[in-house]
């Protein structure tokens, strides 16, 4: 069973649990239900809520960020007022930073950081939900989407992706790929390949260096 925390919730805030009349579903659609980060855990006030913190629609489709409050929340960072009064709004919600979808039953399934979702032509875009189709691709080793700037649309996806030894791509190859899995505004406009991404001590692929290399034309 999924669930889903941060360090500053200590740490639970969701389990996927099966609520009762849900468990008459076919087994594949438990199943899918399960892999979700799922329901708040008692004592946990959850919402996902747009950028002027209403409530999204709750359609499984629709993104928004996670903001929760709980006895289970952090009070603040220590000897960091401003980076607390970034994260709580006045009315004392936590803002994870996640991004997420909810649907009718209340299951939540985070779709991406919100730092790292593209927004293009108004459109959500989950740089995760990209990376998974370019993974699929059999050539490719490693992959990350990153946002670029683009004059008509703000911005749009852009794919910088390292291929397994002996195996061949073209950008083509991986757009067609992407136009196979996705909707098309969400097919990356163009694919950069690389020997290898950049990456932090704990092996996280860094999108904020990739960012900064494509700002400045760098490869």
């Amino acid at each position: 069973i999924a669930s889903y925390g941060l360090t500053e919730t200590t740490p639970v805030l969701t389990f996927a649990t099966l609520k009762n009349h849900l468990k008459e579903l076919p087994r594949e659609e438990q199943d899918a239900l399960k892999a979700r980060a799922g329901l708040p855990v008692p004592t946990v006030d959850l919402r996902v809520v747009d950028e002027e913190g209403s409530d999204i629609e709750p359609d499984g489709k629709a993104i928004g960020e996670v903001v929760v409050k709980s006895n289970v929340v952090m009070a603040g960072y220590w000897g960091d007022p401003e980076a607390t009064a970034e994260t709580f709004d006045e009315d004392g919600w936590f803002h994870t930073g996640d991004m997420a979808t909810i649907d009718e039953e209340g299951y939540i399934q985070i779709a991406d950081r919100k730092k790292d979702i593209i927004i293009s032509g108004g459109e959500n875009i989950s740089s995760l939900e990209v990376e998974r189709v370019l993974y699929s691709h059999p050539a490719v080793l490693e992959a990350a989407v990153i946002a670029v700037p683009h004059e008509f649309w703000g911005e749009v996806p852009k794919a910088v992706v390292s291929l397994k030894p002996g195996e061949t791509a073209s950008e083509e190859d991986i757009i067609e790929h992407c136009r196979g899995c996705l909707a098309r505004y969400k097919v990356p406009k163009s694919v950069q390949f690389v020997e290898e991404l950049p990456k932090g001590g704990t092996g996280k692929i860094l999108k904020n260096v990739l960012k900064q290399r494509c700002s400045r034309g760098e490869p």
